[in-house]
């Protein structure tokens, strides 16, 4: 079922039913001030300090000056570079338009001087902050094991993948609503990893190189290159800015174990959402110091990152990036004894939401298999392996993938 999550959930519902699959519409843990709501032509109504709307059931308060720094005319707008030509300092900050009048579903003001701005009433619905608050940013299905597997996402294949631009929006698509998308026979080399991995973005440098491959020899100072099973977390938490896209391909393995796990955090988060909404809020504004210190051979790093493990557009409340990594979270000592004691009650409260087994999607990677996982929201981690274990992968940059998605028409 494909719909908003509703308010009216009750505990001894199971999480399955209580998050079935949806396009996420964020639920607002505080209370907002709801638009009024009309039906008829649009109107309008000179304000002492904005300018009042009613269009579409919609009532909206538009500043003057943002009106004016907003003109779409080509004196104030370059539409050929969507850069503004108007210099908003120069704006007179009492500005106020001398007449007014709606035609043709437009909106037109002449300003005291006699410049006319007209805008589209659809596009002022759109960027009005009234808009913004009521619309997700980006559509996500939530899932946990049995919504993933009974949603029968496809899986890419590399020769179409590599060829057909139907096929990368569509991997895009999948990507966007789940957070994490494969793509399968692709050749066992770290050359065929970089080339299907540059299909979708530009790869991210970082720390561990551009593309790297390694194996359990402690060759670097993390716990993953090791045998040792890894909890779910996210990556690079310690970076003032998380890698988006993490990319894994399984070249070799000689043993047994080493199976991926696969956790949808914003599922849980929402969870606790509902369930809590003071655990979500305290999740989201308390600030968390993520730490990496490495001294092996000739690696000399010291990386610091600090955020809330859950980050929210602040207007409209949509959850955009959880940060998530109990090996590299350092010192709390950023808040208070008393606010301290309550943020480990929140953050307890999600953990065991993350470890819940239905929750928990696992993924034996085999040689051919290339997974991309969006790391601001798909929790990776791995259970102990034997043998000979050879993974290589590289970080992508997320902007370059969100762009991507846009040119192909998606909303990213």
């Amino acid at each position: 079922m494909i719909g908003p999550l509703s308010r009216s959930l009750r505990t001894g519902v199971t999480h399955s039913q209580r998050l079935s699959v949806f396009i996420l519409k964020m639920t607002p843990w505080r209370h907002k001030k709801q638009a009024r709501m009309y039906t008829g032509p649009p109107t309008t109504h000179l304000l002492e300090d904005c300018l009042e709307l009613h269009y579409k059931g919609t009532q909206m308060h538009l500043d003057y000056i943002w009106l004016r720094d907003h003109c779409r005319s080509a004196l104030s707008y370059n539409s050929k570079t969507n850069q503004r030509n108007l210099d908003t300092g120069s704006i007179d900050l009492n500005i106020r338009p001398d007449h007014i009048q709606v035609e043709d579903d437009h909106l037109i003001l002449t300003w005291p001087g006699g410049h006319t701005s007209k805008y589209s009433l659809s596009w002022i619905a759109e960027n009005s902050f009234e808009g913004k608050k009521q619309s997700t940013i980006q559509p996500r299905v939530l899932w946990n094991a049995d919504i993933y597997n009974n949603s029968h996402v496809p899986t890419s294949k590399w020769d179409t993948f590599m060829s057909s631009d139907d096929e990368l929006k569509t991997f895009l698509q999948n990507y966007l609503l789940y957070g994490v998308a494969f793509v399968d026979d692709v050749p066992a080399t770290v050359e065929a990893t970089e080339a299907v991995t540059q299909r979708v973005s530009l790869i991210r440098e970082t720390t561990y190189g551009r593309m790297w491959c390694f194996t359990s020899d402690f060759s670097r100072g993390d716990t993953a290159y090791s045998q040792l099973a890894l909890d779910r977390h996210t990556d690079t938490s310690y970076f003032h800015e998380p890698c988006g896209i993490q990319v894994f391909h399984c070249l070799k393995h000689e043993g047994t174990g080493g199976r991926n796990l696969l956790v949808d955090g914003f599922y849980a988060a929402e969870t606790v959402r509902v369930q809590s909404p003071k655990h979500f809020e305290l999740l989201s504004h308390v600030p968390i110091r993520h730490e990496y210190i490495e001294s092996t051979g000739g690696h000399q790093n010291h990386m610091i990152g600090i955020g809330p493990v859950l980050n929210l557009y602040p207007w409209n409340d949509e959850l955009y990036m959880i940060r998530y990594n109990n090996y590299d979270r350092s010192v709390i000592n950023t808040v208070p004894h008393d606010v301290v004691r309550r943020w480990y009650v929140a953050h307890r409260h999600l953990t065991m939401e993350l470890r819940r087994p239905e929750n928990e999607l696992w993924v034996k990677l085999t040689p051919g298999k290339v997974i991309f996982i969006d790391n601001w929201r798909v929790m990776h981690g791995r259970e102990a392996f034997t043998g000979l274990r050879q993974l290589c992968g590289c970080y992508l940059s997320r902007d370059d993938v969100l762009s991507k998605a846009r040119g192909f028409g998606l909303q990213a």
